[in-house]
């Protein structure tokens, strides 16, 4: 998707793909707790971890958000007021679209509106909006800090760093204070904050990953492995007070930010063929990602039932991978008509800083 500036980046659009289709197969697979695949043990093809575990794809976004905003602002004065109404219509719209209709779900399913709404406010601050819009919340709290890891990284390419370190720390105090840290490493910014300082990083750093294809690769199998070791002992379900969620964020963030970063500057991608299309997946993936709760569990019952049994784990993942078809329309439908009239109002932030030098490098750093 173009920015407020006018720049596309279609290796990032393929990125948003990925993540979301991460997302997609694992509440499809897992839909409905432990059916119509249970969350015992790992597929013995190591790398689809990555979907039996999709909730990483959360980590993917997260981490893409920092690599993007890095990219998008370097070498640039930022109007932060302008950049936070573009967020605003960005993600505004859709997002209360969603709770309207997961309230009207919700009161139809006789729980009552007065808790609901409560519940809405708190989405400010905590992650208790539904449809997995409790991500928003952590997206919300990043661009709050924004300005002030932009300030730090432009003074300090390392500054993001320490942040992540702190980080760490952090949650190894409320590891030995409570025996658990799974809640705050996943649903909140003091896990998270990890993922959008290392994007920014590997964007500082990005070009040590250009044309890096076995190092690519070896970071890539040797985080497959890894994710696919953390499955077989449990996963998200089964590691709630294993002090492993310390790093895990930081793991995934590593390895995304990497991976990011080498895509982003080893390829020329074209924006015609399969790559258009994966990156118009990329370009709806918000909608299809705060949408697609709405039908993921029927989907996954309906072709149980009716088509096929679906218990067996690679079956479950084929057939989400031909469910995801379904929402690519829906998520079509909903970036022209929802999304689509609000980024009209977008206002560019950005004018080039006249402290960066000839070659684009910030005079700061």
């Amino acid at each position: 998707m173009k920015s407020s500036s006018g720049l596309h980046f279609i290796g990032l659009d393929h990125v948003r793909a990925l993540a979301v289709l991460m997302v997609f197969a694992w509440h499809f697979t897992h839909a409905a707790g432990a059916y119509p695949e249970t969350f015992e043990g790992a597929p013995a093809v190591f790398p689809l971890a990555l979907f039996d575990e999709g909730h990483t794809g959360v980590a993917l976004f997260m981490v893409l958000s920092g690599y993007l905003f890095a990219k998008l602002l370097d070498g640039k004065q930022i109007n932060y007021l302008a950049f936070f109404w573009n967020r605003l219509i960005r993600l505004a719209p859709l997002l209360v679209l969603v709770l309207i209709l997961a309230g009207i779900v919700k009161h139809a399913q006789g729980e009552r509106l007065g808790a609901y709404v409560a519940n809405l406010a708190k989405g400010f601050v905590v992650p208790a909006w539904p449809n997995g819009a409790w991500s928003i919340t952590i997206e919300m709290h990043f661009y709050i800090a924004l300005p002030l890891l932009i300030y730090l990284s432009g003074r300090c390419k390392w500054a993001p760093l320490v942040l992540v370190a702190a980080a760490i720390a952090l949650r190894t105090i409320i590891f030995l204070m409570v025996g658990e840290v799974e809640y705050l490493a996943y649903y909140t910014i003091v896990g998270r904050i990890d993922q959008f300082a290392l994007g920014i990083t590997a964007f500082s750093y990005r070009h040590i990953f250009t044309g890096s294809h076995l190092s690519a690769v070896g970071i890539l199998t040797a985080f497959t492995v890894g994710f696919w070791m953390f499955d077989f002992a449990g996963g998200y379900y089964g590691t709630g007070r294993n002090p492993l969620w310390i790093i895990l964020p930081t793991a995934e963030a590593v390895a995304y930010s990497s991976l990011i970063a080498y895509y982003d500057t080893s390829f020329r991608l074209r924006s015609a063929g399969i790559s258009w299309a994966f990156s118009k997946i990329g370009e709806y993936s918000y909608s299809i990602y705060l949408l697609h709760t709405f039908f993921v569990v029927e989907l996954a019952e309906f072709v149980h039932r009716h088509v096929m049994d679906i218990s067996n784990f690679y079956v479950a993942l084929a057939w989400s991978f031909v469910c995801f078809t379904l929402m690519i329309p829906i998520g079509f439908i909903s970036f022209v008509y929802v999304e689509g009239p609000f980024l009209r109002l977008r206002r560019v932030y950005t004018r080039p800083d006249a402290r960066v030098g000839q070659y684009g490098d910030s005079l700061l750093a």
